[in-house]
């Protein structure tokens, strides 16, 4: 699932933030990383010092990675590099489809000076176009302090009822199992039931005390089945089921536990699928203070 991992950088000090994290999960996993490089044009004039740059990048990552060898009884991780020319965004997802990418792990905030992630910037083009699972790194998770440790302890995953959200099991009881990280399953009840009114306009029905008691013991009882299965794996897990706005508790609940990475399926029973303004997972990647895993729910989850 996680067999090669890509990270792009673009020659920024704040771009190598993606290293330590795409580092640990190699190095727990015995992927290949690749780094991946792109310019804007095939004559730029900085090409040679941007090959140099990235070249010394390979070497630096492969010494850093060199810690985890003893782990996993291996002699090496493959560390290599490839550079293109064109459409930053477009290059980086198109080799990560043709290569059959497992994750790319990628900083939000370059030498564009962007210090969001807004619509426009490289990784809201990669996040919006890929079929890949991503990590996505904040500009702000730059401190010695944050590099030096473990950098994946605690995971919380939210979800949502529907199969599509838990699209992201597979994938984070894999790095859970691995890393040896505890996972929270989280549910977030609106008050609200949406449902189709007049023509062209949604009509709203608040929940009753007693009907929101009954779907909290039954959102519970799902997650606590989900956690079972997590934890036959040998994997640390408990669940939670809370009633206010979903993306806002998702937020505060990662900074609450001290998650260390955000898990979520980018398509749930809001009818989305793609990562659009305005769904969940895009309002936890722009508003949240924590990396942020993100996977696009496949066909057959759908189904």
């Amino acid at each position: 699932m996680y067999d090669k991992i890509l990270v792009p950088l673009d020659c920024s000090d704040l771009a190598e933030i993606a290293l330590p994290y795409a580092e640990e999960l190699a190095g727990s996993m015995g992927s290949k990383i690749t780094l991946i490089h792109v310019s804007e044009s095939a004559d730029d004039e900085h090409d040679h010092m941007h090959r140099a740059y990235i070249e010394k990048m390979v070497e630096i990552t492969k010494k850093s990675i060199k810690k985890y060898f003893e782990k996993l009884s291996v002699k090496s991780i493959k560390v290599d590099s490839v550079f293109f020319a064109g459409h930053i965004a477009e290059q980086i997802v198109d080799y990560a489809e043709e290569q059959k990418i497992g994750l790319i792990v990628m900083a939000t905030h370059g030498r564009s000076g962007i210090r969001r992630w807004i619509l426009g910037s490289v990784a809201a083009k990669v996040v919006s176009a890929t079929e890949q699972p991503m990590l996505l790194i904040r500009a702000n998770d730059t401190s010695p302090k944050r590099r030096k440790k473990h950098l994946f302890k605690k995971a919380l995953v939210p979800l949502d009822g529907s199969k599509e959200s838990e699209a992201i099991i597979p994938y984070i009881g894999e790095l859970a199992s691995k890393l040896k990280a505890e996972v929270v399953l989280f549910h977030v009840i609106a008050p609200v039931q949406f449902f189709a009114g007049i023509p062209g306009e949604a009509a709203n029905q608040t929940y009753g005390p007693d009907e929101i008691d009954k779907i909290v013991a039954k959102k519970k009882g799902s997650l606590d089945t989900l956690c079972a299965g997590l934890k036959d794996k040998g994997i640390k897990t408990s669940s939670k089921v809370v009633v206010g706005e979903p993306a806002k508790d998702i937020i505060s609940k990662a900074d609450e536990i001290h998650a260390d990475v955000v898990a979520m399926s980018t398509h749930g029973h809001s009818g989305f699928d793609r990562w659009t303004l305005g769904s969940t997972a895009d309002k936890v990647l722009h508003g949240g203070n924590t990396p942020i895993m993100l996977v696009r729910a496949s066909i057959d989850t759908e189904t």
